[in-house]
């Protein structure tokens, strides 16, 4: 495609390019650029999108949701179920922006995005500041430590009870909020910026926990090929506020493209009564197990 899948290697797949990218400098991918054409007074996103015949979507270099494979194309399981129901909009195609996780919110209100897809947890704090489509899956929190698990860790409460302990968690990511809730000290949590960062900072000893999505979790294990690392099998779900935490995940809207999520929602359900959502989401490390059902964004942000 035109915009859509020349991808720079050394910008996306430099663990220090992406530290570098903020609200400020997203970097554009796939030889496209962060401006959109201008749009028209009482044009809705949608509208404009189909007229100029592509999208600006930002997503952060985090496997499985959104990353680039070796020969440079920009693919994941939030990338792939945004580009098949962006077709079925009508939109040709897809302009992919680079950012940290934490910079996608932001980038999105400054119009820097017209759509944010990067396998962003839906929660009622950020339905304050976005409009979130249906959930395109549904999965659990996961753990990776040292061969052998010389700590003992198998919970975030294990985490909370050594305070010689240190986690690395991504900016901005759920995960944050789950181990404070967990009781897990502010100066045990370092934050950073991308999903390979926590793997460094664990292989150098930095942390000695990192914390993650399941299928984030494995991706990067598989990536690192490092018999040094181990994911923990009897890992214990985070219980936050009295409930077991599962999370949601889904594309985000800016407010008031209430028209644009109700398309999107339509081509998502579909999706879900074919059997094509499970197909898209297998590749990537999912199973019937993290189909998110009948769980809507309403429920969710309520």
């Amino acid at each position: 495609m035109k915009r859509g899948l020349r991808i720079l290697l050394a910008v996306l797949l430099s663990s220090v390019a992406v530290a570098g990218c903020s609200k400020d400098n997203a970097k554009p991918v796939n030889g496209g650029t962060t401006g959109n054409v201008q749009q028209s007074a009482g044009e809705s996103t949608l509208d404009k999108a189909k007229k100029q015949g592509f999208i600006t979507v930002g997503f952060a270099n985090e496997k499985p949701y959104a990353y680039a494979t070796p020969d440079g194309k920009l693919t994941g399981e939030a990338v792939e179920v945004a580009r098949t129901i962006i077709t079925k909009l009508g939109i040709k195609e897809m302009n992919g922006v680079l950012t940290e996780f934490g910079s996608l919110i932001p980038g999105l209100k400054a119009e820097r995005f017209d759509i944010i897809t990067a396998g962003m947890f839906v929660t009622p704090e950020r339905g304050k500041e976005v409009l979130f489509a249906n959930p395109e899956y549904s999965i659990g929190e996961a753990i990776a430590v040292q061969k052998g698990n010389p700590k003992g860790i198998h919970s975030y409460k294990d985490i909370a009870s050594k305070q010689d302990v240190k986690v690395a968690v991504m900016v901005g990511a759920i995960e944050e909020q789950y181990l404070t809730k967990s009781g897990v000290a502010k100066n045990q949590i370092v934050t950073v910026p991308d999903q390979p960062s926590a793997i460094s900072a664990l292989q150098s000893d930095r942390v000695q926990v990192v914390t993650m999505t399941g299928p984030s979790l494995q991706a990067m294990l598989d990536s690192a090929k490092d018999d040094k690392l181990e994911r923990v099998k009897d890992f214990e779900q985070p219980t936050v506020d009295g409930k077991s935490v599962r999370g949601y995940g889904a594309a985000a809207f800016r407010m008031g493209d209430d028209d644009f999520v109700k398309a999107y929602n339509e081509e998502l359900e579909k999706l879900k009564s074919s059997g094509e959502l499970l197909t898209i989401l297998k590749p990537f490390g999912f199973t019937e197990e993290e189909l998110p059902g009948k769980m809507t964004a309403t429920e969710l942000t309520n």
